[in-house]
């Protein structure tokens, strides 16, 4: 269940960066309602989730969700530039992350 909240907390994360973006500097208001939102729920289940992890871990994969989520719906839904490395730079958040998971530094 803690890891959910942390993969949860990451994609929420994905969204108040969105947001932060569509917000134009904090100055419309729907999107900065959304972003702030978004930031709360991300940190409320971050925390909720780190009472049970490990906080390398945990972090790395709320950072890393967020980051690469990030990244894709800028490249998708935002028009940004898609480059190879771009693409090659997401891949390694993705390693990084499944890499501390197989350390074994956190209990399931």
């Amino acid at each position: 269940m803690a890891w959910f909240l942390v993969i949860v907390a990451g994609i929420f994360e994905t969204g108040f960066a969105i947001l932060l973006k569509q917000s134009h500097g904090i100055t419309r208001i729907l999107p900065t309602a959304g972003f702030a939102a978004c930031a709360l729920i991300s940190f409320a289940l971050l925390s909720q989730g780190l009472k049970h992890l490990e906080v390398g871990p945990a972090y790395a994969v709320w950072t890393g969700i967020g980051a690469a989520g990030t990244a894709l719906l800028g490249m998708i839904a935002l028009g940004e530039s898609i480059t190879p490395v771009k693409i090659g730079s997401i891949i390694l958040i993705l390693i990084g992350v499944i890499g501390l998971q197989l350390s074994g530094v956190t209990p399931p």
